[in-house]
């Protein structure tokens, strides 16, 4: 009979422990991101106790009039979640990024008769910032709500009419706000 009982409390601290670890893996969207036709996706991996590594990429391609946005961006982050119910990816974190994103520009262009030509422009930026958020994981289903700083410098090239102004591109370099809501699964 004591051997039942140990067996039985055995089971239950294995269970209890494996609860309380929760899932150590997480692949999650970003629905906002739906809204100007970008498809975002990320992958979180615990690295340890309160520690996770966060990779994260995204596909754009979407209009505002005629000019036309394609790309894509990667972002590896490193976050540290606190407080004593924090787990390795679940509670409020503090979380280091960087950022490389690459996108093709393309805009119609009239000369002084109205024929139309067409210009095509690259904007590659590289840059990091760091983010405040919290993520709650119940069950499989996660939710993760982010924001903060960021800063990215960058280069572009144009092929076409030498006067055409990038003022669009320009909202990708300098300081910018990354914020997002991710819906997942843990695992």
């Amino acid at each position: 009979m004591k051997k039942i009982y140990a067996l039985v409390a055995a089971l239950f601290m294995a269970g209890a422990a494996m609860a309380q670890d929760g899932p150590k893996n997480a692949i999650k969207v970003n629905p906002l991101s739906i809204g100007v036709s970008t498809i975002n996706i990320s992958y979180e991996r615990a690295a340890g106790e309160k520690s996770s590594f966060q990779l994260g990429g995204y596909y754009t391609g979407y209009s505002i009039t005629d000019t036309k946005w394609s790309g894509f961006g990667i972002t590896p982050e490193y976050r540290i979640h606190l407080g004593q119910s924090a787990t390795a990816i679940q509670g409020f974190y503090v979380a280091p990024f960087l950022r490389y994103q690459n996108l093709k520009i393309t805009s119609p262009s009239f000369d002084e008769i109205g024929n139309q030509s067409e210009i095509k422009s690259t904007l590659n930026t590289f840059g990091g910032g760091a983010v405040i958020g919290r993520q709650w994981v119940w069950g499989k289903f996660a939710l993760d709500i982010f924001g903060g700083p960021a800063f990215n410098s960058g280069s572009a090239k144009t092929e076409g009419n030498d006067a055409f102004d990038i003022q669009g591109a320009n909202r990708f370099k300098g300081f910018t706000l990354r914020f997002g809501v991710s819906l997942g699964l843990g695992f």
